[in-house]
């Protein structure tokens, strides 16, 4: 029990911030009104993408360091859970772009930058799959990874801060820190990030496992088969 105090921790914030996010207190804005706590799912989202990433980044480096194949399945999976939170982040950013601002997509910097690197990861993905001798396609596939993760950073960290923008703390815009969030909000919010980080690290690790599992089967069965042959 010791080993999964952070599982046991990554529910219970996650199930703190979604009751709270639906019946906790929260300031009166104007515009935003009560859609103001989407913020703890849609930001919060944006947050475990980055961090699933990042780790992804990490694990990439490691793999071209010493070419070791559990490190470049890590990478492939942490990605993957970067490329979950991105879709669940655009879906509930699209809901909360419909009631502040009258539409579900708009040519919004941020919006686009976003759309583009869920492209550049999905086609990291191809590039993965379309390629069967395991070396070559981990090489190039965590080089691919660096680019990917630097090329994110510029859409949509960089470049909305550098042209017009209606989201928060880009184009001018005061940030939520400046002006929509006080301590209550802070109390679901933070929570809600580490929350679904946790979540996120959680099931890459069952993911990891349960591929290694199927390589060891696919192995073992080939050994088999050789010595029967």
């Amino acid at each position: 029990m010791q080993k999964h105090w952070w599982k046991v921790l990554s529910v219970l914030l996650i199930a703190y911030s979604i009751i709270a996010g639906f019946l906790g207190d929260v300031p009166a804005r104007d515009i935003l009104n009560e859609s103001i706590r989407n913020l703890y799912f849609h930001v919060s989202m944006w947050f475990a993408m980055i961090t699933m990433m990042t780790i992804s980044l990490v694990y990439s480096i490691k793999y071209l360091a010493g070419y070791k194949r559990p490190f470049d399945n890590r990478a492939n999976l942490f990605a993957e859970m970067g490329l979950v939170f991105s879709f669940l982040g655009i879906v509930t950013g699209a809901l909360w772009a419909k009631f502040t601002w009258g539409a579900f997509w708009t040519n919004d910097p941020k919006l686009n930058g976003t759309a583009i690197t869920i492209l550049i990861y999905l086609a990291y993905f191809i590039l993965r799959g379309s390629m069967d001798d395991q070396d070559k396609k981990a090489r190039i596939a965590a080089v691919y990874n660096i680019f990917a993760f630097v090329l994110m950073i510029v859409f949509i960290g960089i470049l909305p801060r550098i042209t017009d923008s209606l989201h928060p703390g880009n184009g001018g815009n005061p940030g939520f820190n400046q002006y929509d969030m006080d301590s209550s909000m802070r109390q679901v919010f933070y929570p809600a990030v580490l929350g679904w980080i946790l979540f996120g690290v959680w099931v890459a690790g069952i993911r990891y496992r349960i591929n290694t599992s199927k390589e060891r089967i696919e192995t073992w069965k080939n050994d088999i088969l050789n010595q029967l042959h």
